[in-house]
């Protein structure tokens, strides 16, 4: 059995339809369901998503990461292990 680990993805991306399925799909081709999925506007032309994942194969963080990346749009997109960042 792999390790997994808690990791939130937070992207920034151009607002337009279509972007909250492409953002869930890097999760759902690989068998897995976010925790959490939170999302707003940020002034008119952006929308920022951020997902968690409490049990995420570490060895899939940056295959989705990677995927993520790659999103027509995508503007920012910071990947936090969330043990890392509580002991900090």
């Amino acid at each position: 059995m792999s390790e997994t680990v808690p990791v939130e993805f937070h992207c920034v991306a151009e607002a337009c339809p279509g972007l909250l399925s492409r953002v869930l799909e890097p999760l759902a081709k690989r068998d897995l369901v976010p925790d959490q999925v939170r999302a707003h506007r940020e002034g008119q032309n952006t929308m920022r998503v951020v997902m968690t994942v409490l049990r995420m194969p570490a060895e899939m963080v940056h295959l989705v990461e990677g995927n993520l990346g790659q999103i027509f749009g995508m503007q920012r997109l910071e990947t936090l292990l969330l043990a890392q960042r509580r002991a900090a």
